[in-house]
């Protein structure tokens, strides 16, 4: 499915000035990585989940390794093999100016503090990194958002408004 590309739709176009309101909803998957197959990734995510497969490969080609410890190996070779033959790869959009799938994006709260979010598959949320499942709530509240737009986001501490201010995608 490589070049297949993956856009995501909620609701009509937003104009700059128009101020939207995210579901609050918890993260789909908050901290353990479970393989998800059929899962949307950016480019760079396919890549690393193939790069791993050949690393694993390779290891397990060059092991005499104890039973359980191979076969802790194939179950995750195994994975990635499905969750590969299923992955939808998202290409970055023509319309680079709207958050899609895949962005990476700057946003100022009313303090003038930045905060750089990318959204990414479910299975890639590395809250350290700033990645989001493109299913939390602060990336639906920036999904579809334009350069310049303010958006409200429910934070566990109440709810703030955010300016984009940069978008970008590898």
């Amino acid at each position: 499915r490589d070049g297949a590309q993956v856009r995501i739709h909620h609701g009509a176009g937003a104009r700059p000035e128009r101020v939207r309101h995210a579901e609050d909803q918890a993260e789909c998957a908050p901290f353990a990585r479970q393989p998800v197959v059929g899962e949307r990734k950016p480019v760079d995510g396919a890549q690393r989940l193939q790069k791993e497969l050949e690393r694993l490969t390779q290891e397990r080609s060059r092991r005499t390794a104890a039973p359980e410890e191979l076969r802790a190996l194939n179950l995750r070779i195994g994975q990635l093999q499905q969750m590969l033959e299923s992955v939808v790869v998202a290409q970055p959009p023509a319309e680079r100016d709207r958050v899609q799938f895949g962005a990476t994006v700057t946003v100022r709260d009313r303090s003038g503090q930045e905060t750089r979010y990318r959204i990414v598959g479910v299975d890639e949320t590395d809250i350290d990194r700033g990645w989001v499942s493109w299913l939390s709530p602060v990336a639906k509240a920036l999904l579809n958002a334009r350069l310049g737009e303010r958006v409200r986001f429910k934070f566990p501490s109440g709810e703030e408004e955010l300016e984009v201010v940069g978008i970008a995608y590898e």
